[in-house]
């Protein structure tokens, strides 16, 4: 028997001796339905904290589920089929839907969904009126979105990056053409407004994670697409967030950049922390030759007063050149 087979053999029977305890089970099933914290299937366990606690590491390790750690919060959430996560899928779709314990667990998940949603929908109450006031001064969304939509075209479609996802309507959008989408945002209240989202239109090849657009928490050449929705003007080094998403991206992969052309909107600056007030289309142009990648023309969608523009940005196909941004780039 070669190795290879060995260590398949060996991670099976991990997996089905993790899986076999009928609160792990109930783990499993449960984070089927969506990445949760451990205090969320605390909560719908009936259990104490390290006793789960305990579980969960069990599933872990043997692979079947995978663990994500966000400030003092960490999320669960089972493995993808392509990761590993083919055995959890196979156990999951063995469970009697209509066992009663199984049966209550779903019931106080829902519960648990709903008052998550609760919590974020009064949050965008309360800042609503921050993102309507700038949508006031520029092109529907409606436009704007048609034209991200059409800045992809109909090529083949793999993995994409949202930078700066904010309440998640990009992954929203662009989900149906790719087969997995990540969207990264320093905010974690909008991080919560996200996961809404995606629960609530049942995206689950989407997930939303904590992270910095000048250090992206991804391996080199990770993802076929990138976007910038409205985000590059809160940078304060607009040249290393886009040699970050170079970098990510791999050979033949396509960058979308959606921000303002130049404007004099100064409030903009002084009340909604806007760092830049607009781009010219050939300095975006010029940012992008400068981490290696290959800008395309922008479209411009004329507003009143503020211009959106879609700019796009083609990552060489040619092997070898997915390593980390230069230094000079990445520290300035």
């Amino acid at each position: 028997m070669n190795a290879s087979l060995l260590r398949s053999l060996d991670a099976l029977l991990s997996g089905l001796r993790a899986a076999g305890e009928s609160t792990r089970l109930r783990l499993l099933a449960l984070c089927a339905e969506g990445e949760l914290t451990v205090s969320e299937l605390t909560q719908i366990l009936g259990q104490s904290q390290p006793r789960v606690s305990r579980h969960l590491k069990l599933l872990c390790e043997s692979g079947l589920l995978e663990r994500h750690q966000e400030r003092t919060w960490v999320f669960y959430r089972l493995v993808q089929p392509e990761a590993g996560g083919r055995l959890a899928q196979s156990l999951i779709a063995l469970l009697p839907r209509a066992d009663s314990t199984l049966a209550l667990d779903r019931e106080r998940l829902e519960a648990v969904k709903r008052a998550r949603a609760e919590r974020a929908a009064r949050y965008f109450r309360d800042n609503a009126a921050r993102w309507d006031e700038i949508r006031a001064l520029y092109v529907p969304e409606s436009e704007v979105e048609a034209a991200v939509l059409a800045a992809f075209g109909d090529g083949p479609r793999g993995d994409l990056l949202d930078i700066g996802t904010g309440t998640g309507r990009i992954l929203e959008l662009l989900a149906p053409h790719f087969e997995r989408g990540v969207g990264i945002d320093q905010s974690h209240e909008m991080l919560d407004l996200a996961r809404v989202r995606i629960e609530q239109h049942g995206l689950r090849h989407c997930q939303v994670r904590h992270g910095d657009m000048y250090n992206l928490p991804f391996a080199g050449a990770s993802f076929d697409a990138v976007t910038f929705h409205m985000v590059l003007h809160f940078a304060d080094n607009p040249t290393a967030a886009l040699a970050e998403a170079a970098r990510v991206l791999r050979p033949g992969g396509r960058l979308v950049l959606v921000d303002f052309a130049p404007h004099d909107q100064e409030f903009l600056r002084e009340e909604h922390a806007h760092r830049r007030l607009g781009f010219a289309e050939s300095e975006v142009a010029a940012w992008c030759r400068t981490v290696g990648l290959v800008p395309a023309r922008a479209a411009r969608l004329a507003g009143a007063p503020l211009t959106v523009v879609v700019w796009t940005a083609e990552s060489p196909a040619a092997a070898g050149r997915a390593g980390r941004a230069p230094a000079r780039l990445r520290s300035a």
